[in-house]
């Protein structure tokens, strides 16, 4: 499973998007204001948040950890979106949190050309969030939390419904809606141009503005002047990853058997294993997988009970090497595929000259100053979906029958076993360069979480998040990359010091995590809005480190608090 925000609107319709949706906003707005009249305007019900996704609700993490952090603060938490992929368990099971999926429009609409269905499929988006928003919510909620892109028409949404109904308004900036559209377009597109006001305009002023990066809020509060609050909430791991152990790895590749023996590029690559007492990555202990007999008869082909030995690690397995990707323009992944097709060639060279010429071969390449340390087999495993997806696998597909070290295959996992996957990760690799420059790639943090370190792609602010050579290694070209890949798998599984140097400061800053206590609330009130804005998120000499909960009790928490009761904590 891939965790990634939405794309944003097609183009070619944004113009008209923008037009119907700021008009039947109007309209709404004048009728209820005309309605107000007449009536009283209904008190808010304290301690209720309502957050809205503008796409696959089990596709925004960040905003499901929100959820399941106001409800078990109390709130009463509406989350409104889109029905697709399963959201994280915790939100199924806490009563205080309600599901409001938006409908799809009309099949019937798929028939139509398309300047005649696009204004009405604006309509019936727009129509239905506010029908949500407005009537299905029937207490008004405290606050309206809304993330940021997609921009149109979600913020002038939450712009309009929080006068309607006094909620306040907090925006978390995950990225910059205009410049992902500048990436197809241009910076200087009417429609770029159009964007950004639009995003300017109902995006500068809210109750608060919660921002992923420290760049991101230093960036907004200079060229927008943004009002309100304004906190730095880094991305963090949800308490789900975690290092996987040897048994959880051994479950979950007999549960994943069927889907790797149905990938061709497979077969005869990986090491031959027997379910349920081995798979390609475990075996248990012993050359006879069977331990002993119990000798309570079972069938009659299997006479007794087998008892079996824990699972340990393979030393014949691949080096796994994860990457999760949105397969979107932002993300370049041919250089991952000619990285990989660098190390292939380095392994068929290194593992030659091993099999023919052995310690000669390590006194000549010593001599020439170039490593003669054999190199394992590779599984690449890719999760996510998005659009470029079948044009990159189709090109690895024909590179690699050709290729004896590395396979690269292209996976979609269940929630609860994508964090397994990154746990049984060897290394992880982040294409992610970001089109606004401001964001950070969130699987990265959930690799962090699992233990497993990363080779990330250099852009403005990674290293608020990968820390070169403590946390993993950040490259800049395809070249630095495959080295890299070769350094950390060299004479894999028992010679990658580097790599478990890494690991073990990932597990010790996780460990700490598990173990510490969450943060009480006399001390979350001490910290008000305006100290915490004063306060630097990440020093620059430190990598600091902590679990999404901790990190939402610190920052987001106390303004919340600080605003039930007012100035009196000041």
């Amino acid at each position: 499973m891939n965790f990634d925000d939405p794309p944003p609107a097609d183009e070619d319709y944004l113009a008209p998007a923008i037009g119907l949706a700021i008009l039947l906003l109007s309209l709404t707005y004048l009728l209820w204001r005309a309605i107000s009249f007449l009536r009283p305007r209904n008190q808010h019900s304290l301690r209720s948040v309502a957050i809205l996704v503008l796409g696959d609700v089990g596709r925004s993490p960040r905003m499901m950890y929100h959820a399941q952090s106001f409800a078990e603060c109390e709130f009463v938490t509406d989350v409104i979106g889109y029905k697709g992929s399963r959201v994280i368990p915790s939100l199924e099971r806490l009563p205080k949190v309600q599901l409001h999926y938006l409908a799809e429009p009309p099949t019937w609409l798929s028939r139509l050309p398309f300047v005649i269905a696009a204004p009405f499929k604006i309509f019936h988006q727009v129509l239905t969030i506010l029908v949500v928003l407005i009537v299905d919510i029937e207490a008004a909620p405290e606050f309206l939390l809304v993330q940021n892109p997609p921009s149109i028409p979600t913020l002038a949404i939450v712009w309009i419904v929080s006068r309607i109904r006094g909620s306040k308004v907090i925006i978390d900036w995950h990225n910059l809606g205009y410049s992902i559209l500048a990436l197809k377009l241009g910076e200087n597109h009417i429609y770029v141009r159009i964007s950004t006001w639009f995003e300017r305009y109902f995006g500068r002023s809210a109750y608060a503005h919660l921002f992923v990066t420290q760049a991101m809020r230093d960036h907004l509060v200079s060229k927008w002047d943004l009002q309100g609050h304004k906190i730095v909430l880094h991305d963090r791991p949800h308490s789900q990853f975690h290092r996987t152990t040897p048994q959880e790895i051994h479950d979950l590749f007999i549960k994943l058997q069927a889907v790797l023996l149905a990938q061709p590029s497979l077969r005869g690559f990986l090491p031959r294993g027997t379910l349920p007492y081995s798979t390609a990555f475990t075996a248990t202990d012993g050359d006879d997988p069977v331990k002993k007999d119990v000798g309570i008869p079972i069938s009659v082909t299997q006479p007794t009970l087998k008892e079996i030995a824990p699972p340990r690690l393979r030393a014949d397995r691949p080096a796994l090497l994860v990457s999760s990707t949105s397969w979107t323009e932002d993300e370049d992944f041919g250089m991952l595929i000619e990285a990989l097709e660098k190390y292939e060639a380095a392994a068929r060279e290194r593992n030659a000259k091993r099999d023919g010429f052995g310690a000669a071969a390590d006194e000549r390449d010593a001599e020439r100053g170039r490593s003669s340390t054999p190199l394992p087999k590779v599984l690449c495993v890719v999760t996510g979906k998005g659009p470029l997806r079948i044009k990159y696998m189709q090109r690895i597909g024909k590179l690699q029958t050709g290729w004896t070290w590395v396979r690269c295959v292209s996976m979609w996992l269940e929630a609860e076993d994508y964090p397994l996957l990154l746990g049984a990760a060897d290394l992880g690799v982040s294409l992610h360069t970001s089109s606004s420059a401001l964001d950070l790639p969130m699987k990265v943090v959930d690799m962090f979480g699992a233990g497993t370190p990363v080779c990330a792609l250099d852009f403005a602010c990674i290293n608020e998040l990968v820390k070169d050579g403590k946390n993993g290694l950040i490259f800049k070209t395809s070249e630095e990359l495959a080295q890299q890949l070769m350094d950390l798998f060299s004479d894999f599984p028992n010679g990658t010091q580097q790599l478990d140097a890494m690991r073990a400061i990932l597990q010790g800053k996780n460990e700490k995590i598990h173990a510490s206590r969450p943060l009480e609330h006399a001390h979350a009130m001490d910290r008000t809005p305006e100290r915490m804005q004063r306060q630097p998120s990440v020093e620059e000499d430190e990598w600091e480190w902590s679990s999404w909960d901790e990190n939402w009790a610190k920052t987001v928490r106390p303004l919340l608090l600080w605003d039930a009761l007012g100035p009196r904590q000041k």
